[in-house]
């Protein structure tokens, strides 16, 4: 590989992507005309406002301002060593089937098992596979998941994505490891667009995580990013996402999940750091058969502000869903969860959940939790529940008299409290990281 940056992973690591080119002569006619569509209707479309619903608890100023933004990518090559906060991440990841390190909006590494890249998948720079025009990035990118006419922000990001990944698993090919993309942004008041595409097909089974870290900020600075995820019939993805921005980072994205028949897609959303992070996600149950397990987790302190507007899409029958997201919120930290389960005309014996818990360690934390249901079925097993509350005084008196200190009692119910979103993700290198980050922010 030329110009690529090592980052380990020891024997038995193939080398499957280069670095992104920068200024290779531009995109494809058919990348062109896409983004120049999506640049058309970012400036057609109004800015989101508290005076809408979905962005009532949000003002969108908070994201901005974008500095004078130009119709063409944003992002440049990546020159010098890693940082040494994600070189420790990158030693302490472990074994997976690949490895994606993203700088400032640009691919600058991709290693995939041997192995795995020998039974067919593809991992690469989604600019290199956009601007080879490989047939499913050409066909799927922005055209059915997240779409430039999604809003404000969806198009946006669709006009000026400069990179991201690109997986294809092929038919019947189950990789056993995950693949994980570490993203490192480092350039104040300059917004990175970057975009994830999976594409899993039939019976086959594929994990996604991904982690995105910077350092403090001296003035806001937004990372947008849109993930699109197909699994085809009977086909098996989870995706995480785990946020430890700096201060000042301000987190934006757009998530799309499309679940054909027997088909199952399962996400977490894990928000720890940054000043302000908004997740809409859309599960889209398309084939009979269908399921999406959908977990969050938050823990917010100082002024940190969280948002995660969620939707549950039943379009065909006999599918399930079940989300449960938890947050824990102290100092002036703010949360909203925001969820609707729409079950469509003609989508009967579809059987859907949706609950979301918050806890108060603050008198200045603020949580406001608006489940919902949409329904135009009658034969279906729905619910919803929302809950907000403080420390449990009895649980905490109980661990005191058994001579902890309040401080430890606090940590231990936090940790209990929190710890049933992770227990369903099972021992693995995120829950191990999230865990020690939550420990981190509880001694403060």
């Amino acid at each position: 590989m030329s110009g690529g940056i090592a980052v380990g992973g020891g024997a038995g690591v193939a080398e499957v992507g280069e670095v992104a080119a920068v200024g290779r002569g531009g995109d494809p006619a058919w990348l062109r005309a896409r983004r120049d569509e999506a640049w058309e209707l970012y400036e057609a479309t109004p800015f989101p406002s508290t005076r809408s619903e979905e962005w009532r608890y949000t003002d969108v100023e908070r994201l901005l301002p974008l500095g004078d933004l130009e119709k063409r990518p944003i992002g440049s090559k990546w020159s010098g060593e890693l940082p040494e906060r994600l070189r420790r991440v990158l030693a302490s990841d472990g074994e997976g089937a690949g490895r994606v390190v993203e700088m400032d909006g640009r691919v600058v590494s991709a290693r995939l098992d041997p192995g795995v890249a020998t039974a067919g998948v593809v991992l690469s720079s989604l600019a290199d596979a956009a601007c080879s025009s490989d047939p499913v990035v050409r066909e799927l990118l922005a055209t059915q998941a997240v779409t430039a006419s999604d809003g404000k922000f969806p198009a946006l990001n669709a006009a000026l994505w400069s990179d991201g990944v690109f997986v294809h698993v092929p038919r019947g090919v189950k990789v056993e490891l995950p693949i994980r993309l570490s993203r490192w942004v480092s350039r104040p008041h300059t917004p990175t667009f970057t975009r994830v595409l999976i594409v899993a097909e039939e019976r086959s089974r594929i994990a996604f995580e991904d982690e995105i870290l910077s350092p403090d900020f001296e003035s806001a600075t937004l990372a947008s990013t849109a993930i699109e995820i197909f699994a085809r019939r009977g086909a098996r993805v989870r995706y995480v996402s785990l946020q430890r921005m700096g201060r000042r980072g301000c987190h934006l994205a757009s998530q799309r999940t499309i679940a054909e028949r027997d088909s199952s897609v399962d996400t977490l959303n894990i928000a720890l750091g940054g000043s302000v992070d908004r997740v809409d996600l859309n599960a889209r149950l398309v084939g009979q058969g269908a399921s999406s397990e959908m977990l969050g987790l938050y823990f917010g302190e100082d002024g940190q502000h969280f948002d995660f507007n969620t939707s549950q899409d039943h379009v065909a029958p006999h599918a399930h869903s079940d989300l449960l997201y938890k947050g824990a919120l102290d100092g002036r930290a703010r949360g909203i969860f925001r969820g609707i389960i729409r079950v469509h005309e003609g989508a009967q014996r579809t059987d859907a959940y949706q609950t979301n818990r918050n806890l108060l360690l603050s008198d200045h934390a603020v949580a406001t939790s608006l489940p919902n249901l949409e329904i135009e079925a009658d034969d279906v097993r729905c619910s919803h529940g929302a809950t907000v509350g403080q420390l449990d005084s009895e649980a905490l008196f109980y661990l005191m008299s058994r001579g902890l200190e309040r401080g430890q009692a606090e940590r231990l119910v936090v940790r209990g409290f929190l710890g049933e979103v992770l227990s369903r993700l099972g021992r693995s290198v995120v829950a191990d990281k999230v865990m020690r980050t939550i420990e981190a922010k509880l001694v403060r």
